[in-house]
């Protein structure tokens, strides 16, 4: 699939501060959009500063594209509210103003996060049914519903993305399955923006870990190059972390971190 002009939403955040020099690289207009405002880092980069707060909105911003990258929205647990209202609807403005436009190809970002309540002794695909280690993982198993109807009912290309731990470098043990570096982060991107034959697409963004979680496959056609295990000798207690068997979410899939970030208060215990 031939691909010169692209939409980037969230353009500010952690992933998208990656993409927009490698897209800007590829592509003849990148449109970076986001929030709060940027500026504009290549001759061939336009900036919008704009809520994806309607359709219409959104549809002023994509038509003309080739393809949409929808990365806006509440990037960690939070009160159901938000993240419906930021994850979900934000998601669907953005496939409905690819329909009425004629967009052919949009990108979501989903997350690991949407199955990290499984174990870790287990390997998960993108066939293993959900499990979401927060009400952030609830909100990205909507988005995915989403992306699969626009698909089968209107016939829009749609590619999610499961993102890993994009970092610079790992830092943590669980790192050790869940990075995603920056090299492999935008290589995935641009697999699930120009691989030929998409009709629905879910599958994991990681890198080549060697103690991962999820299966990776061809789906895309990207062969991820780096692996965390390179720097396993930097990160202290990853013996124990493993050997602990923790759930694929780690302190994520914990009663606690739900009930701070995503329900605001803890029990009282009298």
């Amino acid at each position: 699939m031939t691909v010169e002009s692209v939409v980037l939403t969230g353009a500010a955040g952690n992933v998208g501060s990656v993409l927009r020099a490698p897209l800007r690289e590829r592509l003849r207009r990148l449109v970076s959009v986001d929030r709060v405002p940027l500026t504009a880092e290549g001759p061939n980069e336009e900036v919008r500063q704009a809520e994806l707060g309607g359709v219409e909105d959104v549809t002023a911003l994509v038509e003309g594209a080739d393809a949409i990258v929808h990365l806006a929205g509440v990037p960690d647990e939070a009160p159901l509210a938000d993240l419906l209202h930021a994850n979900v609807l934000g998601a669907h403005h953005v496939l409905e103003a690819a329909r009425r436009t004629g967009v052919r190809r949009v990108v979501l970002a989903s997350s690991n996060r949407l199955t990290g309540c499984h174990p870790s002794t287990e390997t998960v695909s993108p066939e293993t049914p959900p499990r979401p280690d927060g009400l952030y993982g609830v909100s990205k198993v909507a988005l995915e519903a989403l992306g699969r109807l626009y698909a089968d009912k209107f016939g829009l290309e749609v590619v999610c993305l499961r993102i890993g731990s994009l970092e610079p470098a790992p830092s943590e043990p669980r790192h050790l399955a869940t990075w995603l570096s920056p090299y492999d982060c935008a290589g995935f991107v641009w697999a699930a923006l120009t691989r030929p034959g998409v009709t629905f697409t879910a599958a994991y963004a990681v890198s080549a870990n060697t103690r991962r979680f999820w299966d990776l496959d061809d789906r895309l056609g990207y062969r991820p190059r780096d692996d965390a295990e390179t720097y396993a000798d930097r990160i202290p207690g990853a013996a124990e972390y493993f050997a602990a068997k923790p759930l694929q979410g780690g302190a994520y899939a914990t009663a606690d971190y739900t009930l701070r970030h995503g329900l605001g208060e803890l029990p009282s215990h009298r």
